[in-house]
């Protein structure tokens, strides 16, 4: 049977490596919470108007 290789390179990971991604997955889930209470907000009120 072969042997599992057991080995990892660490390489140094630096912010400047890192910011932009987190910045972008941060302004995605700001944005997509925004749009989401927007959302809740018209549908109550269409419910509000409608059924109340």
């Amino acid at each position: 049977m072969a042997e599992a290789q057991q080995h990892v390179d660490y390489v140094p990971v630096e912010s400047k490596d890192i910011l932009p991604e987190r910045q972008a997955g941060w302004a995605m889930f700001t944005r997509a919470a925004a749009w989401g209470i927007v959302a809740v907000v018209a549908l109550l009120i269409f419910i509000k108007v409608f059924f109340g």
